[in-house]
Formats: structure tokens, C-alpha cells, sequence
């Protein structure tokens, strides 16, 4: 029996990740909805954070994408277990947890006094339904990370054990991350609109595709927030900037055109963290002519990703050789599977008997998406494909398209989603259209083995994809956060799918509130 307390880090897999864009405004307006009646004095001097990855929805549990995680993990849900920013599992609203020795069985302690903002009790019961509702009613994609469960249920109020079909060793880290989010029966009647959550905040007012606010909670189990905070939606990186000049944003998180860089103010901030984001370049692999390998990999040659990390990124993006895996995971390799060989393209074409073959490339409507697609059109071109090039609204359309009904032969988006390897290639019914027995078998090797052949038999599982040309990654996203002066306490580097607020704060306020109860005090 192994035990794991508070205080004390799971080492396990190191893992550093964060956020890319992967989602952006769609078309429409929908009103605005007021969703608490949390106290508007709750935290001093709200705070505005700018993003181009809209939320939609704030149902992660049928809708996909990255935007909804991002404002809603760690900020109004909570999971059992937290990923370190060193990618250690340590403690969350389990303080502690023991895995028995067939490492099926994992028996969690639970926070005692925590509510949800309904005024539920948090507890084993509520945690059990969490798991479960997952394995039974989600629809997302990413519902897949709970497939290893067999069975949780609560033993008593603090006290939950979960049984697992077999062993894994990705189950506990995914339990860190939206998939583990913990929910209340009574809080699921409009998970679109009003979340209800044990986090240090709860949905005050939401706008799809324009802005999320965020309130403090008072309740709150543990240290609270020290302001409210308001996630607002801009249709691009340069709005966004504007806005931040301008004073009407505290922040710009994920910016998405570093040649605005040269012309921000002084006494804004700059820093550049690590993502888990990787521009991805599907094909669709049951749809001529990308249903034969050759073809694939001759896209993989033709394609020159140090000029696609130039014109998106100034050359700050990472290459991870065609890999569809951040640098910072330990079954990352440095292997350069495709190089740029655009004479290797050609004869593999020939030998595909697929020279000229006709291809449509259809873009989302993101800024990146539709740069990198002019290259793209040119470098396929040289090497003999007739390329025609769709946009598609994002993420209403290409959701629909691509991701739905898998109506498309080339597309290309950033996938965020921390470890995803299994998602995007282990399921043959995954808009990749991905099938290849020899990957799921070592993929589903390297989950139930030992911990310590866990990045082996992975790193196996990334050279047979790759083998595969299942798909190609262009590249590794940073993520650039710009700062007005005084603001301070959001890391650029996104642990998992969360963009972490509860410790953002800014000088300012805080002097202001200061100064206000000094003023109240003397009255």
C-alpha cells in the first residue's frame, strides 16, 4: 500500500504545459446572463483579463475546445488532486490518498467543511457522482481519461474509493485536469450558463463569446481570491493589445501576434511561458488521398515548420520534430521525424501515384490558423498537390465540420489539452480517423505498466504514429502574457487546462483598498 498526504508530491512524470488558442469568436450575440447573487463588494477593484479564445458555452462536459477549462478549472472547480508547475500530483480537495498494491484501487481523504457555492456539501457522495457522471453522461472527447474506472463510491462523508478495470498511470494526473472536475447533483441543471463549483469563484454575469466575471467567493474553503475578475473576449490579438494600451484590460493572455510586441508602452510587462499547445496539421486518414501513409508522410516532408515558428512566432515556438508532444514530457524524444526534403515529398507522391492529387485545406477562422495557411497553400503547391483553401467559422462551424461529422480531407488547429496523445491517436472514431491496432496496444502497454516503463513504452507509441504520419505537428505554442504595470501573480506557464486567477492581483488595488479602509476607520 503506497501513501500519498498533503504536503507530500506524487514524483511522478514531470510535465510543464499550458494553454494554447484554440478557440475564438462566433458569430452571433447571445444576452447576457446573470447566473449569482454573489456580493459585489466581495474583492476589491476587479481586474480584466483579454483573451482570443472565447467560451461559447460553459458546459465542458458536451461542448469541446479549450476556452471553457480555462476560465473554469481551479476557478470554480475544483479537482481532488492539482498538477504542480512542475507536473507533480499533490494534494487538492483530497488531502491525502493510498493506492494499493495492484495499483487498482486508490482510496482518497477528503477536505472536511468544503461547500459548493449552491451551499452543498462537498463529499465522498458528491465526489462519486463526479466520477461517475463523467463515464456515463459526457459527451467531450476528453471523458476518455475516466475510461480506466470501473467503480467509485463513497465508503463514508470524507472517504472515496475508486477501483480501476486495470492500472494506469494516466488516470490519477488526468484527474488534475477538467476531466476530474468535481460536481454537485443539484448544480447540473444549466452547467452552460451557471457552473456551481467548490472554487474560489463563482460565474457572476456570462455573455457567450464575450465575457465571463467571476466573483469571490466568501465562502470559500480556502484562501480566498483577492479580486473579482472578468475574462473578456476579443476577435484578435490586436483589439486585445489595444484594450491593454488603452487601460480598458489588465492583461492579454495567449498573444497571438509577437510582432506587436515592438510597439506595446513602457511599464507594460512582457513574459513568454511554455504551452501544451500543439499546432496540428490533421489529415484525414479514411479520406483519399490521405488514406495512404505515403501521402501523409509527403506532407510531412513538404511542409518547412522553421518558416511556419518565423512567421507565427519569431522563431519562439518550439520544434518538436513533427511530434505531436511538448518538450517537457518525458517521453519526448528530440527525434526530427520530418525534416524538410521537398524532393522526398515529390517521390513519394509519385510512388503514391498521387501527384496532382487534389486537396482542400479547411482553415478556422484563428489568426494563426489563417497566416499559416498561405504558407501551407505555397509548400504543398511546390511539391505537386492542387491546393484549395475553406475557411470555417470557429468554433460553430469547424466544430461541426471537422470535429463532427469529419467532413474534411487537411485542417489545422492548435490541440491544448495536457497529454492528449491517447485522445487524438489511440481512438479510430476520433476526427483523425486514426487506426492503427499496433499504437492502441502500445499505448494501452504503457498505461497499465510499471510506472517506471511508462515513458518508454509512450515514447514507442509517439515513433509508431509518426511512423504512421497519422498527423503532423508544426509546432510547440509559446504563450506570451502582457502586463499593465502593477499587476502581478499569473504565471504564463499553464500546468494543465486552467488559467489559474485566484492569485492574480495588482498593486493598485490593493493600495486603494488600503487606503479606503484607513479612511473608514478614522470616519
Amino acid at each position: 500500500m503506497r501513501r500519498f498526504r498533503a504536503g507530500k508530491a506524487l514524483g511522478s512524470l514531470a510535465m510543464a504545459a499550458a494553454v494554447g488558442t484554440v478557440s475564438a469568436c462566433s458569430a452571433g450575440h447571445t444576452a447576457v446572463v446573470d447566473t449569482s447573487q454573489a456580493n459585489s463588494d466581495s474583492a476589491s477593484s476587479p481586474l480584466t483579463v483579454a483573451s482570443t479564445s472565447a467560451a461559447t458555452s460553459l458546459d465542458f462536459t458536451t461542448t469541446g475546445g479549450a476556452a471553457i477549462p480555462a476560465v473554469l478549472m481551479d476557478n470554480v472547480y475544483e479537482t481532488l488532486v492539482r498538477i504542480d508547475e512542475d507536473g507533480s500530483i499533490t494534494p487538492g480537495l483530497a488531502t491525502s490518498w493510498e493506492i494499493s498494491d495492484d495499483a487498482r484501487s486508490y482510496t482518497f481523504h477528503l477536505r472536511e467543511g468544503v461547500t459548493f457555492s449552491n451551499g452543498d456539501a462537498f463529499t465522498a457522495e458528491s465526489a462519486a457522482f463526479s466520477i461517475n457522471y463523467v463515464r456515463e453522461k459526457w459527451t467531450n472527447g476528453i471523458s476518455a481519461a475516466m475510461d480506466p474506472v470501473d467503480k467509485a463510491t463513497a465508503i463514508d462523508d470524507h472517504t472515496l474509493k475508486v477501483r480501476l478495470k486495470q492500472p494506469s498511470n494516466s488516470w490519477l494526473w488526468s484527474m488534475g485536469t477538467a476531466t476530474g472536475a468535481m460536481m454537485t447533483p443539484n448544480g447540473m441543471d444549466n452547467l452552460a450558463a451557471q457552473p456551481v463549483g467548490t472554487g474560489p469563484y463563482e460565474v457572476f454575469r456570462f455573455a457567450p463569446s464575450e465575457f465571463v466575471e467571476l466573483r469571490v467567493r466568501d465562502s470559500y474553503w480556502g484562501k480566498p481570491a483577492a479580486h473579482d475578475v472578468t475574462v473578456r473576449y476579443f476577435p484578435d490579438t490586436i483589439s486585445s493589445v489595444n484594450a491593454l494600451q488603452a487601460g480598458g484590460v489588465d492583461v492579454v493572455w495567449g498573444v497571438q501576434n509577437p510582432e506587436l510586441l515592438d510597439d506595446v508602452k513602457d511599464g507594460i510587462a512582457t513574459e513568454v511561458g511554455t504551452t501544451n499547445g500543439e499546432v496540428l496539421l490533421s489529415m484525414n486518414n479514411a479520406r483519399a488521398p490521405f488514406d495512404d501513409p505515403r501521402v501523409r508522410q509527403a506532407v510531412g516532408y513538404a511542409v518547412d515548420r522553421k518558416a511556419a515558428n518565423d512567421i507565427l512566432w519569431n522563431g519562439m515556438a518550439k520544434d518538436t520534430g513533427g511530434a505531436p508532444i511538448p518538450p517537457t514530457d518525458p517521453w519526448f524524444q528530440e527525434k526530427r521525424y520530418y525534416d524538410y526534403d521537398p524532393e522526398k515529398a515529390r517521390q513519394l507522391l509519385t510512388e503514391a501515384g498521387a501527384e496532382g492529387a487534389e486537396i482542400t485545406l479547411t482553415t478556422p477562422t484563428l489568426p494563426y490558423a489563417q497566416t499559416v495557411a498561405e504558407l501551407l497553400y505555397s509548400q504543398l503547391s511546390e511539391v505537386g498537390f492542387k491546393v484549395n483553401l475553406e475557411s470555417a467559422e470557429f468554433p460553430a462551424v469547424w466544430l461541426g465540420q471537422v470535429m463532427g461529422a469529419k467532413d474534411y480531407q487537411m485542417s489545422l488547429i492548435s490541440h491544448v489539452e495536457p497529454r492528449d496523445v491517447p485522445t487524438l491517436f489511440g481512438d479510430p472514431h476520433y476526427y483523425l480517423n486514426y487506426d492503427s491496432p499496433r499504437t492502441r496496444e502500445l499505448l494501452a502497454q504503457a498505461d497499465s505498466a510499471p510506472e517506471q516503463d511508462y515513458p518508454k513504452l509512450m515514447a514507442q507509441a509517439v515513433d509508431q504514429i509518426m511512423a504512421d504520419a497519422g498527423a503532423l505537428t508544426l509546432m510547440n505554442m509559446p504563450n506570451i502574457v502582457l502586463t499593465r504595470s502593477g499587476v502581478r501573480g499569473l504565471h504564463p506557464d499553464q500546468v494543465t487546462d486552467a488559467l489559474i486567477l485566484r492569485d492574480l492581483a495588482s498593486a493598485d488595488a490593493a493600495s486603494n483598498a488600503t487606503n479606503k479602509s484607513t479612511e473608514e476607520e478614522a470616519r
